[in-house]
């Protein structure tokens, strides 16, 4: 039996990279700090909770970088995608999951795993030496004492954004005499629906006047720590969004296309939809609706939506910090620091963006650790998959000078042979990938 591997930090990278060991006949120690000590944004103690939306983004694994990966961490027996297709809600063609049925799953997944040693612990710095071989996943709200001795090991300071939770409504609130459910373009999701989300239409004088509260809203103030933070462009605050140009709603998450409004038979000027949140649809998130306003000014101003004048608040928007460091600088092609090659980092904290993107790396992590504590050489993916190129991007792929957080997309794959007809090209690398897969499935 080889000696434990370390795994700081239970959430989706966490408590994948503990799964993918044990998998591996690799005894672990997971360490959690909560509920010994708590964050702004987690409610529960619960290991991979969700603190922002509940979806796992689009789930067409023919024409969408993340359904792709989606299709590859079920092959490779991801701990995080069962459990997400095991509580999954209707969501046109993303897959949404049930969030606190999904992460009691994952919870007792691996309190009911043998190999697994569940610590309730705050770890305040890099695992030392003693400690063997370990992973630290401890995701964007890594706490500053254990941030700082990244930054001293690694040499690099960190990097850090603003991370924003976007509105849940209660869905008897909501007035679906002026709201209806449709997918855009009816597409069909997993489930068969073509009507998973709730859609609230506004016209122009409805949306410039929507525009001018949103503008005037008083926001939240920052903490001093947080003031020179940068935001993630991929997750602006809608507020920021406005303020870039009165039309980038419309082209962002209010865009109209797609939908019909029942009413009219035309399409609307603006549009805001809600997804399914719970497993009992009694919960709806604003989609795309993260915001630093102010609690008060966000009932105000939210309730200004044709169909959420009585609209009752599960939880407001709000901020947390995101904390990654420069993976291409601090990292080798495994994920081990090169600094403190015992030590291996995984999830938002190595710089990608996205649930799936983090418990991907967590995969990865999991699996070279494992095979180091082995004996065996760490087997890389193939650069062709989606984990492949996720991890090359991470490893060297990017600017070390201009790195940022990154969502899976299929700009960081190798391109296909050129004489595939461009309507084919991204089908064309989902196959390869999932052919190539099979050499690293193991």
């Amino acid at each position: 039996m080889p000696s434990p591997v370390h795994v700081v930090g239970g959430g989706l990278a966490g408590s994948e990279a503990a799964w993918q060991l044990a998998r591996r006949g690799v005894p672990v120690v997971l360490h959690e700090m909560r509920p010994v000590r708590g964050t702004d944004a987690h409610r529960t103690d619960r290991l991979a909770e969700l603190v922002c939306s509940n979806s796992f983004r689009s789930d067409d694994v023919m024409s969408n970088a993340v359904g792709l990966l989606h299709e590859e961490m079920r092959r490779l027996g991801s701990l995080i995608l069962a459990m997400g297709d095991r509580h999954k809600l209707p969501a046109g063609g993303a897959l949404a999951v049930d969030r606190e049925g999904f992460a009691a799953a994952v919870t007792e997944a691996l309190e009911a795993e043998p190999l697994v040693s569940i610590r309730r612990e705050e770890v305040g710095g890099l695992p030392p030496k003693g400690w063997g071989l370990a992973i630290v996943a401890t995701g964007p709200l890594t706490s500053a004492a254990l941030a700082e001795d990244i930054r001293k090991v690694g040499g690099e300071d960190q990097l850090a954004f603003f991370d924003a939770i976007a509105p849940i409504v209660h869905k008897e609130s909501i007035d679906l005499d002026h709201a209806w459910f449709q997918s855009r373009y009816d597409k069909p999701g997993p489930g068969g629906g073509t009507a998973d989300y709730i859609n609230c239409a506004m016209d122009r004088a409805q949306y410039d006047a929507f525009i001018d509260a949103l503008l005037a809203g008083a926001t939240a103030d920052f903490k001093h720590w947080e003031k020179s933070t940068p935001y993630f462009e991929g997750c602006l605050p809608i507020e920021v969004m406005a303020a870039r140009g009165r039309e980038t709603l419309r082209f962002g998450p209010m865009k109209p296309v797609g939908l019909i409004d029942p009413r009219t038979g035309g399409r609307p000027h603006a549009v805001v939809q809600l997804r399914q949140d719970n497993a009992l649809g009694t919960l709806y998130n604003m989609v795309g609706f993260q915001t630093k306003l102010k609690h008060a000014e966000q009932v105000r101003v939210f309730r200004m939506v044709p169909g959420l004048a009585a609209a009752q608040f599960a939880r407001l928007g709000g901020l947390h910090r995101n904390t990654f460091v420069n993976s291409p600088r601090l990292l080798d092609l495994t994920l081990r620091m090169k600094a403190a090659p015992h030590v291996r980092l995984a999830g938002q904290l190595t710089g990608c963006e996205g649930y799936v993107e983090s418990a991907a790396v967590g995969l990865m992590a999991g699996r070279f650790a494992a095979a180091e504590a082995l004996g065996r050489a760490p087997a890389l993916p193939p650069a062709e998959t989606a984990h492949g190129a996720l991890l090359a991007h991470l490893t060297g792929g990017a600017d070390a000078v201009t790195f940022q957080p990154m969502n899976i997309n299929f700009g960081l794959f190798p391109p296909p042979p050129a004489e595939i007809p461009k309507h084919d090209r991204k089908a064309a690398i989902a196959r390869r990938a999932l052919a190539l897969l099979e050499n690293w499935r193991g």
